[in-house]
């Protein structure tokens, strides 16, 4: 097994992704698989500490689980209510109120602590 470190630079991080992948499916009483262990800890510090995931607002996610399930902003009617509040809604120039996320929640299947951060 090689020796590794706290990944600090881009090109170390590569490196350690790269070799991740091509161990990747490791069983564990491979010898590679401690190696593998480690550097999934290095690679994931890494990616914590340097790499931003953009979060999307709710009506992002809920746009794209509509584009997921082939759904028109007619399908949302009985949700929301009538076709100019619907896009009202789709459009940001209505909010979602709590009503409408459990229903889109439970519709879509998303995650409630989606809809959390627009709700405080």
């Amino acid at each position: 097994m090689r020796t590794y470190k706290v990944l600090k630079t881009e090109t170390e991080y590569k490196e350690a992704l790269d070799r991740t992948i091509s161990i990747f499916h490791a069983e564990p009483d491979a010898p590679e698989f401690q190696e593998l262990e480690l550097l999934l800890v290095l690679v994931k510090d890494y990616e914590d500490k340097n790499i931003v995931i953009p979060t999307l607002k709710a009506i992002e996610v809920v746009k794209l689980k509509m584009e997921e399930r082939g759904l028109k902003a007619k399908d949302l009617e009985p949700i929301i209510g009538s076709k100019g509040h619907v896009s009202l809604v789709l459009s940001g120039k209505r909010e979602l109120t709590l009503k409408m996320a459990r229903a889109l929640r439970t519709f879509l299947g998303i995650p409630p602590e989606v809809f959390l951060p627009e709700m405080g």
